[in-house]
């Protein structure tokens, strides 16, 4: 039982720990105040307070490249923010959450007054609690590369059947944003559990934005936590090249054993067997198999089952059973959270090249076709920069890219303008194409010609015929119209340009 002056300790010991969070609660909601929302969530989403004492501040971020961002730009604003709270600071510490144990091993010998982390936010995240310091979570160990060379049927190994894993595409690795958090979250729960949650497990998308990298991460996580389990993992094509060869020798017997044995199949790009009679048969069969004994399956594809054209109304209907995630297009502060990670890797590995975080901004802005682009242009800037001896800025990344930035402009359609002027207005779509001239129709209808001709190479007689066969003469005139409105209408002439900067993907839409 605790003495009164231990009692007194304990009381004292939490509300100095109150006090503190309520201190760093008030610094992060001026940061955020002083710096706007993207910018707060860019870098300082994720930053921890360890502790305080001795006149300093210990904060935890999750990567180098954070730390080094921060350390060069904010530790004089971070020192009068916490100054105003507690004139005792002088100095702010940064460290990385990876090394928190090891840097503030000297810290902890000091009178630090921690702040202890609540159950709730311990469950939900994997950052260090505060209190004690030494007692940081270390990463979780990442899977050896000899995974995939366990037995799937009688003297067949994985990697004779399916395909190698990619060792860099881990859970760990994977950026998590607003446009893939389902997915995230639907692949993080198939692969922690036995239980078979979802079945199939759809996950679709476009073109380099993360499939690929979640069907491998779901592969090494469940190899890590549950290593008795068969997986197989494999492209549709090689599906495809595996059932021809068993054809081909006679064996469809040893095939069907070696895919309908496995404990979790997983089938990327499915979209390949589109036409393929026979092996959609196959994988039919196999399907419904695995499905019958509660055998997880997991595909993926570059469009819902709904739209995979050449593939037969009966597989369709099966891929859509269990949860289907869609990943969209990435957004800028997903983007620029990707690179960040890829910079920090950079600089773990012992890089010495210097990438300033405007050039990574510039990046996120416009590389914004799929991931896979994005991280190519960071590398090929870093190549470069170390293969000429050449810092990275903003105009050498330019210089570098000049290719692949003219690729990326965006290109404006006419419908889609009339969809953005129309929404701009409260009109409807179908205005645009009507004959009606009343003023709050008409004028819109000009504005959307206007646009049309500035920010697309079409002809006025294309543009007349995409406003409901409308002569060039017409366009002629609306343009003439708004352009003369613009010069005498202060307020016209922003919602023009405000509709121009949202059309081209400008600092409106950001």
């Amino acid at each position: 039982m605790l003495e009164r002056g231990e009692l007194a300790a304990v009381s004292d010991g939490a509300a100095e720990r109150h006090d503190l969070k309520s201190q760093w609660e008030r610094v992060k909601t001026r940061l955020k105040a002083e710096l706007g929302d993207a910018t707060y969530a860019s870098w300082f989403q994720n930053v921890d307070m360890i502790g305080v004492g001795d006149g300093k501040v210990v904060l935890a971020v999750p990567t180098r490249f954070i730390r080094s961002w921060l350390a060069a730009h904010q530790t004089d604003r971070l020192v009068a923010l916490w100054q105003a709270e507690d004139p005792s600071v002088q100095k702010v510490d940064i460290l990385v959450r990876d090394q928190v144990r090891a840097e503030a091993a000297g810290a902890a010998s000091a009178s630090v007054s921690v702040m202890a982390s609540t159950p709730r936010a311990a469950a939900a995240s994997p950052r260090p609690s505060a209190a004690p310091i030494s007692s940081v979570m270390a990463n979780a160990p990442r899977p050896g590369s000899g995974y995939a060379s366990g037995p799937i049927g009688e003297g067949v190994s994985a990697d004779d059947l399916g395909a190698p894993l990619d060792p860099r595409f881990t859970f760990e690795n994977f950026v998590v944003g607003k446009s893939n958090e389902l997915a995230h979250a639907a692949a993080r729960r198939v692969a922690e559990t036995r239980d078979v949650v979802f079945n199939p497990l759809f996950l679709y998308g476009g073109v380099g934005l993360g499939k690929t990298h979640l069907m491998h991460a779901i592969a090494w996580e469940i190899r890590r936590q549950h290593p008795e389990r068969k997986v197989l993992y494999l492209s549709a094509e090689k599906f495809m090249y595996q059932f021809i060869r068993a054809l081909r020798f006679k064996d469809t017997m040893a095939f069907k054993q070696q895919f309908r044995t496995v404990d979790v199949l997983m089938v990327d790009d499915v979209q390949f067997i589109s036409g393929k009679e026979s092996t959609q048969e196959e994988f039919f069969h196999t399907f419904n198999a695995l499905i019958d004994h509660n055998r997880q399956v997991i595909i993926s594809a570059d469009r819902s089952p709904s739209d995979l054209e050449g593939i037969e109304e009966r597989i369709r209907s099966r891929l859509g059973w269990g949860l289907v995630a869609d990943i969209h297009p990435t957004d800028y502060e997903l983007r620029l959270g990707i690179l960040q990670a890829k910079a920090d890797d950079i600089m773990s590995t012992g890089g010495t090249i210097n990438i300033p975080p405007a050039v990574l901004e510039f990046l996120a802005h416009r590389i914004v076709s799929n991931v896979r682009e994005l991280e190519g242009a960071l590398k090929r800037v870093v190549a470069y920069a170390s293969l000429v001896g050449r810092p990275i800025s903003l105009d050498m990344a330019q210089d570098v890219l000049r290719d692949l930035l003219r690729s990326n402009e965006r290109k404006v359609t006419i419908e889609e303008i009339q969809r953005r002027v129309a929404e701009y207005y409260n009109i409807r779509l179908g205005d645009m194409l009507s004959a009606r001239r009343a003023r709050a129709v008409a004028r819109p209808r000009q504005i959307a010609m206007y646009l049309s001709k500035q920010l697309t190479t079409r002809s006025l007689p294309e543009i007349g015929r995409k406003f409901g066969g409308r002569d060039h003469t017409t366009v002629i005139h609306a343009v003439r119209k708004i352009d003369s409105l613009c010069k005498e209408d202060a307020g016209l002439e922003e919602d023009v340009d405000l509709l121009r900067r949202m059309l081209e993907g400008g600092p409106a839409e950001l």
